[in-house]
């Protein structure tokens, strides 16, 4: 799988593997419609070609007998699935309100500035993507973003840089959710 931002001319038509229609088969018996694994069938394409483009949908819709707009409409409304090529390192920035009220905007600059993007939210360097989404679910601990499927909550511009610096560096990530603790309550 390719980590670098790459076309849609480039991609052409796509095929379920003999292993993926396999896979398909099984996940087809956990759900009581073909319908309802439109999502598990999103992930299993975008881990297979990084990103969701018209073709896969269209496959998608015809393995679950589906309208392409069904399989656009779930995909589009999910911010988790990619519609556009992105680099190695993807950031996907909450800026709905609460997020936006507590810095979300100072956090973007930050990372626009600190890694030179392009126009597309993609460095120069070729090794991150930016993108600006609606609600990541951390209303309560924003700014928030995304990276690849780490979450960071409480942003600051110098959080941003210890993840920049350690993806950059090869190092161990800085520890996500590092107030995780005060959210956890005990069940009694």
């Amino acid at each position: 799988m390719s980590h670098s931002a790459t076309s849609a001319a480039s991609r052409g038509p796509r095929e379920w593997s003999p292993e993926q229609a396999a896979e398909i088969e099984l996940i087809l018996t956990r759900y009581p419609t073909k319908k309802a694994a439109v999502m598990p069938l999103l992930w299993m394409a975008q881990d297979a070609w990084d990103w969701i483009d018209l073709d896969i949908m269209r496959l998608i819709g015809r393995t679950l007998e589906l309208p392409p707009s069904h399989v656009h409409a779930v995909a589009s409304f999910y911010t988790m699935f990619k519609k556009a090529p992105t680099n190695k390192y993807f950031f996907q920035v909450c800026h709905t309100l609460s997020c936006a009220l507590v810095g979300a905007e100072r956090i973007l600059a930050h990372l626009e500035k600190r890694l030179e993007l392009d126009e597309h939210g993609n460095s120069k360097d070729g090794l991150f993507s930016v993108l600006r989404v609606e609600c990541l679910a951390s209303c309560g601990s924003g700014p928030m973003a995304q990276m690849n499927e780490h979450f960071y909550e409480r942003l600051t511009p110098e959080i941003i840089d210890e993840v920049i610096d350690a993806l950059r560096s090869g190092k161990q990530l800085p520890e996500p959710r590092r107030e995780a603790d005060q959210w956890i309550f005990p069940v009694s």
